[in-house]
């Protein structure tokens, strides 16, 4: 997307924010693309067979953000970084859902590694990765942040910086942090 598009797009951001509906009606084809690029990476990353499709996680998560009420839109980074956190909260509650539905008795390993994010490998647990960021939000909410934004956004570190109205070099830094805090977690919940 060019500088001038995202500029366009923020301004649309804005006005749906106040209210002008239409302005949702132009933003949906100029995010469509960006949309399915980032429910293709969440669902090459679930077990094949997944009942849920990539058309139907990007209508879910419209759905959702049309009922979400107003939120205040900073900018392109910002809306695309909320979609994504709509999408994997929309992946953890069908994976709970399901794995309530038939309990498994030992839980297995879990990895968390930077090149998941490009990988098309399966993520072997959803849920302990969404156990383990929640748990490192309540100890520093900025770094659950940033891993939620870089990993499963997939912005980069500017975009992640302008979002979090932050330092590129804090968003390094609380990058380097969180990947050892939560593969520490992983790995102590994998013991279990």
């Amino acid at each position: 997307m060019t500088s001038d598009s995202s500029h366009d797009l923020t301004l649309l951001l804005h006005d749906w924010y106040r209210g002008d509906q239409t302005a949702l009606d132009k933003i949906i084809p100029r995010v469509h693309a960006e949309l399915r690029r980032l429910a293709h990476i969440y669902m090459a990353r679930e077990q094949p067979g997944h009942i849920l499709q990539t058309t139907a996680l990007i209508n879910e998560a419209y759905l959702r953000l049309t009922h979400a009420g107003k939120i205040e839109w900073q900018n392109r980074a910002h809306f695309f970084a909320v979609s994504a956190g709509l999408m994997r909260r929309i992946l953890v509650e069908f994976a709970r859902a399901r794995d309530s539905q038939k309990r498994v008795a030992e839980s297995p390993r879990v990895s968390f590694d930077e090149s998941f994010m490009v990988s098309p490998e399966n993520d072997p647990d959803l849920i302990a990765i969404d156990d383990a960021l929640n748990s490192l939000a309540e100890v520093d909410a900025r770094q659950a942040k940033v891993v939620e934004l870089r990993f499963f956004s997939g912005l980069s570190e500017e975009e992640t910086a302008d979002v979090l109205g932050v330092s590129r070099l804090t968003v390094i830094r609380d990058w380097k942090s969180a990947k050892l805090w939560l593969l520490h977690e992983l790995k102590h919940r994998g013991k279990r």
